[in-house]
């Protein structure tokens, strides 16, 4: 049974080893650069984790993990153009490197090759791969777009998020999962344990990354600091500041998310009302219940080979307390 650094070595070196067409350059070399970026791999890493819990041969499993992995670069190629975000881990993204739509028409053919790496496997799980692929491919979209519509709409609660980042991000962690077991023939029982393991553990990284966008280190984090605070996304740390909040503090947090201004003064007064409303402790506690339900669905899952999945969600709750 391998670990996580076994398997992130395995996904790299898959990934290394894709041949990119030389011509046209243009539309290849922006392919071949964001998938060359140093990310964690966590999703194609899922699917492999998933897989040996019931089969030791990963082979079976690769072609499904790297297409996770394409779908989900394709997916943050276009997120980058609509945050106009000027870093993706830590490097230039795309559009800033070349432009919109060179990003546009390198994510289309990026969609396109995600389906030919699942074609590699075996076909006789084909369907029910495609099926799982395809409506979580879905359910990211319509994510995005919530994700934009709640950038001007006035009356976002915390229901609407939390349903629209289980869209966005986790339904695809549960979709690599569940795919990892399909690849190794798991029954359904544990496939959707699995699943709904992806969805709670999903949900949790996703309030992190929500935090560590105001509260992290913009060294260690890859990305803009504040990025979501400048294009005035209205993520769990604004929402619930919005609960807690008295009228005139408020109106202020209001204000300052309906200005489009993108200053560092901008980002420091919304951070010093997160953090007199305490809100990075709050969002450390829904964090720990998310965490708490993904794990009960992991300890149903009749596998004795879970503890590299273990380790995988007690990393993700590190250094946030």
């Amino acid at each position: 049974m391998k670990d996580l650094l076994d398997l992130q070595y395995i996904v790299d070196k898959e990934i290394s080893c894709i041949a990119y067409p030389k011509y046209p350059q243009l539309l290849y070399n922006p392919i071949e650069y964001i998938m060359g970026l140093k990310g964690k791999r966590i999703r194609p890493i899922l699917v492999l984790m998933a897989h040996q819990l019931f089969d030791k041969d990963l082979d079976k499993a690769i072609p499904s993990a790297i297409a996770i992995e394409i779908f989900h670069n394709f997916t943050l190629l276009h997120d980058d153009i609509m945050d106009k975000a000027p870093l993706r881990r830590g490097n230039q993204t795309v559009h800033e490197k070349w432009n919109n739509n060179i990003a546009i028409l390198s994510g289309d053919v990026m969609m396109i090759k995600a389906y030919t790496f699942l074609a590699k496997g075996d076909l006789s799980n084909l369907k029910d791969i495609l099926d799982v692929f395809s409506s979580a491919a879905v359910l990211v979209c319509e994510g995005q777009q919530n994700d934009m519509n709640f950038e001007t709409q006035h009356n976002v609660n915390l229901v609407d998020y939390m349903k629209m980042i289980k869209h966005k991000t986790a339904v695809l962690l549960a979709a690599s999962l569940k795919i990892g077991a399909i690849t190794a023939k798991a029954n359904e029982v544990d496939q959707n344990h699995l699943y709904e393991f992806g969805i709670n553990i999903g949900i949790a990284f996703q309030l992190k990354d929500d935090m560590l966008d105001v509260f992290g280190h913009p060294e260690k984090f890859g990305k803009q600091l504040g990025g979501d605070i400048l294009s005035n996304k209205k993520t769990f740390l604004y929402l619930k500041a919005l609960q807690l909040a008295d009228a005139p503090t408020s109106k202020k947090l209001k204000e300052l998310y309906a200005n489009k201004e993108t200053s560092i003064s901008k980002v420091n007064a919304v951070k010093h009302i997160f953090i007199n409303l305490n809100i990075k402790k709050h969002t450390i506690n829904m964090m720990k219940a998310y965490y708490t339900k993904a794990i009960k669905h992991l300890d149903a899952v009749d596998s004795e080979n879970k503890e590299p999945l273990v380790l995988f969600s007690n990393s993700l709750m590190d250094r946030v307390s």
